[in-house]
């Protein structure tokens, strides 16, 4: 049994692991001195084998994940990079934010709407991957990357099973990382949330599943509120590496690139973590509630909405977001809101056949 296993995981990359199964066979009898050689030797070499770099871009709800993936796609990398774009709600707001970059057209995003790519959509997530690889070698356009970016109330955990679990997947692609985006202003608060029994704690497995930390938005607080920021995530995550920022500016070689995904870590923090069972149960306290209206708002009554909204309501609000056509105003206005803290400002104008109206 465990030489079998040995050489299951050894093919998943999880070579640590399987020099420990081959040693447990070799206790008990079976003579494996090459396997346990070639397991221990390949976990000082890290290969990706001519796959394309998966990162998966998570975090809580208002963590900043847009804002890094516009950074991303804006970049001059010179890099040919596919996005899924994943939302909990049925009103896509997301695809409206996105700016795409000189080499990421329309044809290389995928917006997976009203499911979570962790539970509901895992199977259109692979779908998407596999859409992504074939097309790319049918126009022969290669990708040098792939940025999944998850809803804010997703586990990281059978996101990065879905890389071990279909064999196309698995041989034309690999996961470079896991990049956890944190909100410092409210994240011991969601850390310290009590969850229904049987029902994980998103923002605790989002920091415990990190390759990389980006502890976002430190201008809202100060350097003590920091400190303690980190020392909790240090708590989940020990050896995780943390890079403080504001408006989601974050080096792209600290987050692309990486090759900083682990299966060994990951198995000894969840040895079931290969398992087929790995569905991820939300809270159904928390739910989501979309609007697409046409026409134009009046600005000042949406002001006054909007403050009253975030006034009365902002503890137990989340998220709020949308991209709305004001009277007057040519422009698209977006607005975001993370509880009770609020932005909005004019965006780019909208394109003379595109419908005015609004949504959030």
């Amino acid at each position: 049994m465990y030489e079998v296993r040995g050489d299951i995981i050894t093919g998943l990359g999880a070579n640590k692991r399987a020099a420990v199964d081959y040693q447990c066979a070799q206790e008990l009898g079976a003579e494996l001195k090459a396997k346990v050689a070639q397991a221990e030797a390949a976990t000082k070499e890290k290969k990706a084998g001519g796959k394309v770099p998966v990162t998966v871009l998570t975090g809580f709800l208002g963590s900043g994940k847009t804002t890094l993936l516009n950074r991303i796609l804006k970049e001059f990398h010179g890099k040919r990079i596919a996005v899924i774009e994943n939302e909990f709600g049925e009103v896509g707001i997301d695809d409206s934010l996105i700016e795409a970059g000189p080499l990421t057209t329309e044809e290389n995003i995928i917006e997976m709407n009203n499911g979570c790519i962790c539970c509901t959509v895992r199977g259109d997530l692979i779908a998407g991957l596999k859409k992504m690889v074939k097309n790319s070698i049918k126009n022969q356009k290669p990708l040098d990357g792939v940025i999944i970016e998850t809803t804010g109330l997703a586990d990281p955990a059978p996101v990065a099973q879905t890389f071990f679990a279909d064999d196309y997947v698995q041989q034309k692609l690999h996961l470079d990382g896991i990049v956890t985006l944190v909100d410092a202003k409210h994240l011991i608060m969601h850390l310290d949330e009590e969850k229904p029994e049987g029902v994980e704690n998103e923002a605790v497995e989002q920091v415990a599943f990190a390759d990389r930390i980006v502890l976002n938005k430190c201008d809202l607080v100060d350097e003590a509120h920091l400190d303690e920021v980190e020392r909790r995530i240090r708590m989940i995550n020990e050896s995780v590496k943390i890079q403080r920022t504001t408006q989601s500016q974050v080096d792209m070689d600290f987050i692309l690139g990486i090759q900083a995904f682990n299966l060994d870590k990951i198995l000894e923090m969840d040895d079931a973590f290969l398992e087929d069972d790995q569905d991820h149960q939300h809270d159904d306290r928390v739910s989501s509630c979309g609007f697409h209206v046409k026409g134009e708002v009046h600005q000042q009554r949406l002001n006054e909405w909007l403050a009253w909204l975030l006034k009365e309501r902002g503890v137990d609000i989340f998220r709020t977001k949308g991209v709305l056509a004001v009277q007057g105003m040519k422009e698209k206005f977006v607005f975001q809101a993370v509880h009770m803290a609020f932005s909005g400002a004019p965006q780019k104008p909208w394109e003379p056949d595109e419908e005015s109206d609004a949504k959030g």
